[in-house]
């Protein structure tokens, strides 16, 4: 999808809001009705503007009270290094998201912890032995003032 008209940034702009809203609910919000609603959002969907839906939880809700944000160091960036590294971390539930990045840090990642006992034994015994890794940073989050989910769509 080369181009979203301003009925598709609308219906983009009302799932990333709610995404549980009905086919219905939702081609009243953006001034369709429900057929061609269900289309356009059918169509999202194949040409993968629209990847999923989820349920937004509460980690703290479900036991999961600290969040840390890493950064990794690796000891090599030769790409074969760099996608072990990137598929090692999809094994690690606790790593909630990974990003490579440009400069001194080669990786950020996003951690979910029980408590600071858990977090650290899963920095020294998973994270931090993994291969390739030079040094790893951490920052313990202390609170958050702004998670949106998606992209600005106005």
């Amino acid at each position: 999808m080369d181009t979203l008209d301003k009925i598709d940034r609308r219906l983009l702009a009302e799932l990333q809001a709610e995404g549980r809203v009905t086919n219905v609910e939702l081609a009243k919000r953006v001034g369709l009705t429900a057929p061609p609603c269900l289309r356009r959002m059918r169509a999202l969907e194949e040409a993968g503007v629209i990847r999923g839906y989820h349920a937004e939880v509460d980690p703290a809700k479900l036991g999961f009270a600290i969040t840390v944000f890493a950064m990794v160091s690796l000891k090599s960036q030769a790409e074969a290094d760099l996608r072990a590294f990137e598929d090692h971390m999809k094994t690690l539930a606790e790593v909630r998201e990974c990003h490579m990045l440009n400069g001194e840090i080669d990786f950020i990642l996003k951690i979910v912890s029980r408590d600071l006992q858990s977090f650290q034994e899963f920095l020294t015994s998973r994270l931090t032995p993994a291969p390739n890794v030079a040094s790893v940073k951490t920052s313990l989050t202390i609170r958050t003032a702004k998670q949106l989910p998606g992209v600005p769509l106005d």
